[in-house]
């Protein structure tokens, strides 16, 4: 009997009941024998059994040894398993041999600063460095305009603020998450990609469909991480200025630094800076806003890699203000009258976060993490005679334990999560103007993963949360992925989200508009609306091939969203707009086709279409998404005369899309039922004079294409007609910008 249970146990903690006894051995690559660094994260295990570990960053392993083990086997995404006989405890030196169905994609991900993964059982693209340098990219909400994958759309006539859209739904439908901590949601959804500056971040990944439960309930269209970049591995001082002529300055500076053995630091200070006033269309209001904005973190890092430790500790400031409105509005005068209409929007925000990992020294296969958020987000505003405020403090935490079952074939995670959120919300021009409330959120999850290191791959997860508003509920996900022949990835996916719309917070344009405000009350329990709950689906195939020689891939995407339930905001009536739950069907389709093709060295081309397909039943009838267009084309173009001898070098890149027509809210004829399509050019040129030093200068909207007539009664601001938030292309036109960077290692 005793026997038995110690047999039971090492079923489920292989590594901590053998003798001491213990193999040693190094894996590494066949065709590069010579190289000093062997193969990381290479499965070795013994047939038939649970005990396995996996390989550390030299590619070497230590596993338990006991005589009746005779078979070590020996896998890693990419390449050939083998299986070894093992008689005795001679250190085992052993070369892999890569498969041909994955050889072409390590060497192109290498190369590629836009990376489909293969390997990966989500729908995962991931943007480096590289890429965001190829636009002026100067703050998160600009990082995506050499993308397809995500779009861009303006959100208003006066903010100047971007949106982002993927899969036909607008960005409070994803997870966006910093660090895989989530980051822009609640009162920070409209502004907060506007927060997070384009030299601070490292690398974005992207995830279509319902992301992993690891990282809450909320996730229904995607996820977009954003990786900040390191005190470790940035540059020791980074300076980048940045002029357009639209009269926007920045500037941002890195400073790194090495405390100790164990800890580095890194500070982090943005700001930027707009005085100057623009009225291109004659419409007597601003194109774009005045503003200023100081934007400073903190970050420090531990790392103790012999004893399995890593953690970083931030700390952020930020003091953001923006003054819209009609060009001779002057707040210390015309606030608060009807004479001339103007906004101011000032956001206050302090954030810190930590985050804890850990891996055991002697099963590397095994770790555990700890995560922690908190914010307070302060925003002072009012839109004419509209006040709106809005303070919100949040507090996220989540610990994850990881580990492998039988073999590192199975591994699976699971941890518990708690969010805790305290709006204090205030609407004038509403019955009820306060909208205070408080949220929190506890919930369990588990996550298991198979992979055969070759041509199937599945994740499914589910967690059990308890909100006190949304009540208890269950979100499954699942994500597959399969590999039928060479170079070619076919994957599936389903998953549930729910999440809690936060109207105003999402909505804040309609405050720019003289529309009445109407909340159908339906008993729920925040601004008396139901929760929204959608299923997604989706298929995507990936395949790689060579043309004359040179790489390429082609992706199919499609996927449906599908809403249960949908707070939907109705804009179809002139004089109002109407927030109600949904009665009857919204289902939102997303067809997209994405070429990548390698021309010559450093000469690569990039084109995408996407086909949309979103509606929803309103109260006049069902009707295609307002401000959606149905068809979008895009290329993007890049070349770059690097010579391996050299650090010099010239970089260009184009980028164009074509965007078609667009149903508009009923005006009452004051604009047609669809709007026109259009064309957007930019183009980017850099001069990289060598590791420290480079100038690049670009242009934006080339062909200085605007709409007619963006800010429907600028005659009468304070007029029934006014409204400044139909908005379906540029407002301000062509714009021209230079800039450069420095940097010391």
């Amino acid at each position: 009997m005793k026997n038995k249970f110690l047999i039971s146990i090492c079923l489920l903690i292989p590594s901590m009941f053998f003798a001491q006894q213990a193999l040693i051995g190094t894996i590494k690559d066949k065709n590069n024998p010579k190289k000093n660094s062997g193969i990381f994260g290479a499965n070795v295990y013994w047939l038939h059994t649970s005990v396995g570990v996996t390989t550390d960053q030299k590619g070497e392993f230590k596993i338990p040894y006991k005589k009746e083990y005779q078979k070590l086997v020996i896998s890693f995404v990419g390449y050939k398993s083998d299986t070894i006989t093992v008689n005795s405890l001679t250190p085992v030196r052993h070369y892999l041999t890569e498969s041909n169905t994955l050889e072409e994609v390590a060497v192109s991900a290498k190369k590629s600063s836009t990376q489909r993964s293969y390997l990966q059982t989500q729908n995962l693209v991931t943007i480096n460095s590289d890429e965001l340098l190829k636009a002026a990219c100067c703050n998160l909400s600009e990082s995506f305009e050499t993308n397809p994958s995500i779009d861009v759309n303006f959100s208003d006539a006066l903010t100047g603020t971007k949106q982002i859209q993927m899969l036909g739904l607008t960005s409070p439908y994803l997870l966006i998450t910093q660090e895989n901590i989530p980051s822009i949601r609640g009162a920070a959804q409209v502004f907060g990609l506007t927060f997070t500056p384009g030299t601070w971040v490292e690398s974005i990944q992207i995830t279509k469909g319902a992301g992993s439960v690891v990282n809450g309930f909320e996730s229904i269209s995607g996820q977009i991480n954003t990786e900040l970049v390191k005190p470790s591995t940035n540059h020791k001082f980074y300076l980048n200025v940045y002029g357009a002529v639209g009269g926007r300055l920045e500037l941002n500076t890195h400073f790194n630094q090495k405390v100790s053995e164990k800890w580095q630091t890194g500070l982090y200070v943005h700001g930027n800076y707009r005085g100057e006033k623009f009225d291109k269309n004659n419409d007597n209001f601003l194109d774009n806003p005045l503003a200023e904005q100081i934007n400073v973190m903190n970050r420090w890092q531990y790392t103790n890699a012999e004893k399995g430790w890593v953690s970083f500790i931030n700390f952020r400031y930020l003091d953001d203000s923006k003054q819209v409105g009609e060009i001779n509005f002057n707040p210390e005068v015309d606030k608060g009258s009807s004479t001339v209409w103007g906004s101011e929007i000032k956001t206050k925000r302090f954030d810190t976060s930590l985050k804890i990992g850990y891996v055991f020294p002697e099963m590397p296969f095994q770790n555990m993490g700890f995560q922690a958020d908190y914010s307070n987000h302060k925003q002072d505003s009012y839109f004419g005679l509209r006040d709106y405020n809005i303070q919100h403090q949040s507090f996220y935490s989540n610990f994850i334990f990881s580990s492998i079952i039988g073999d590192t074939r199975n591994k699976f995670k699971t941890g518990v999560s708690f969010t805790y959120d305290k709006y204090e919300e205030f609407v004038s021009t509403v019955m009820n103007p306060n909208f205070d409330r408080k949220e929190n959120s506890i919930g369990t999850f588990f996550e298991y993963a198979y992979d055969n290191a070759d041509n199937l791959s599945v994740t499914a997860g589910l967690r059990l949360d308890h909100h006190n508003l949304l009540g208890t509920f269950v979100t499954p996900r699942l994500h597959m992925r399969y590999v039928p022949w060479g170079r070619g990835v076919l994957r599936a996916s389903v998953g549930r989200g729910k999440r809690s719309a936060n109207i105003f917070a999402e909505n804040q344009q309609l405050f720019a508009s003289s529309r009445a405000i109407i909340i159908e009350n339906a008993g729920g329990n925040i601004y008396g609306l139901d929760p929204e709950v959608a299923w997604n689906y989706g298929v995507s195939f990936l395949q790689g091939y060579k043309f004359f020689g040179r790489k390429g891939d082609v992706t199919f995407d499609f996927y449906q969203t599908n809403f249960s339930n949908q707070v939907v905001v109705d804009w179809e009536n002139p004089q109002e707009i109407s927030f109600y739950n949904l009665e009857g069907k919204s289902i939102a389709n997303s067809f997209q086709v994405e070429m990548n093709q390698n021309i010559i060295p450093y000469f690569n081309t990039r084109f995408s279409y996407k086909f949309y397909d979103v509606s929803a039943d309103y109260k006049s009838g069902n009707l295609a998404k307002a401000l959606q267009a149905k068809h979008r084309f895009f290329a993007n173009v890049s070349y770059e005369t690097k010579k391996e001898e050299s650090d010099a070098s010239w970089k260009f890149d184009v980028t164009y899309n074509w965007i078609g027509e667009q149903r508009l809210p009923n005006t009452n004829n004051q604009l047609p039922k669809y709007s026109d399509s259009y064309n957007l050019l930019n183009t980017q040129i850099t001069k990289v004079f060598s590791k420290k030093f480079e100038v690049y200068a670009g242009a934006e909207n080339i062909t200085n294409y605007k709409q007619k007539n963006p800010i429907l009664g600028s005659d009468n601001p304070f007029g029934a007609n006014f409204d400044t938030t139909i908005i379906y292309a540029p407002v301000f036109g062509s714009n021209f910008y230079a800039g450069l960077r420095f940097k010391i290692d």
